[in-house]
């Protein structure tokens, strides 16, 4: 108690937030790793699960890489990078190991998310004349969502709490308030330390939750009928099923008319 007491005590003092040691400075710096990681996460593995998705070809095989990804410790990876020539570029080491970190959730949830899209809506849906990419864009990626954004959300937070390890090779971030401590003997500055990676954590996750429910292209027709919204795969199936179940073409109408 008396170190969660001290570290709100060292939290209050505005000079630990000044200066290029400070909170404040921390902060960016981690918040600069995480959004750099995920962006290229993104950019990397989104195009080939919504892809691969699409054809139902090849996505095993790139789900099973990307799962044997998370069996390798990302502390290891890290030291492992550190002890190459990238260590004398900056963080590069560092933002390399939380890409390759983030990529196996975004790409599998994306993955799964096409390939649970209603098959009898995607059937209906090319039946009504509708090209490949047009199927891509107004049916199958509507519905996959869902589970696309859990992915990134999972990824995100993840990954905020993993930039910690940034600090063990002498990286920034928030990981440096918490090494600091420890070379200090300071328990408060370690527990103020895991705090602020905690809450910039669940700060993440509920943005995230924000955009996923304001950017869903079929937020009202999710949140239609029983009046109960659904989230992740099981909600990207009911919502397709509902809208199937009084007959094919009917359950196409609505995703492209969501689109």
């Amino acid at each position: 108690m008396n170190a969660l007491t001290g570290a709100f005590d060292w939290l209050g003092a505005g000079k630990n937030w000044r200066g290029d040691a400070g909170v404040q400075h921390r902060l960016i710096e981690h918040l600069g790793f995480t959004g750099l990681s995920m962006l290229v996460a993104c950019l990397i593995a989104l195009p080939v699960a919504l892809w691969l998705g699409h054809l139902g070809k090849g996505g095993a095989l790139a789900v099973n890489i990307s799962n044997i990804g998370r069996a390798i410790p990302t502390l290891a990876l890290l030291a492992l990078l550190s002890l190459t020539p990238l260590r004398e570029h900056g963080e590069t080491p560092t933002l390399i190991a939380l890409v390759l970190f983030a990529i196996p959730p975004v790409l599998t949830n994306a993955y799964i998310g096409m390939r649970e899209a209603d098959r009898a809506v995607v059937e209906a849906a090319r039946g009504m004349g509708m090209s490949g990419g047009q199927v891509f864009l107004r049916v199958e990626l509507p519905l996959a969502f869902p589970l696309l954004m859990t992915g990134i959300r999972s990824a995100a937070v993840q990954t905020v709490a993993t930039a910690t390890l940034a600090a063990i090779p002498g990286g920034g971030g928030l990981g440096r308030v918490i090494t600091a401590g420890f070379n200090l003997q300071n328990t408060s500055q370690v527990v103020a330390g895991a705090l602020l990676v905690a809450a910039l954590a669940l700060l993440v996750e509920g943005l995230l939750v924000l955009v996923a429910h304001w950017a869903d292209p079929m937020r009202h027709r999710r949140t239609g009928g029983t009046g109960t919204e659904t989230d992740g795969g099981a909600g990207a199936a009911a919502s397709g099923g509902t809208e199937s179940g009084g007959g094919t073409g009917a359950g196409a109408e609505p995703a492209a008319a969501a689109a």
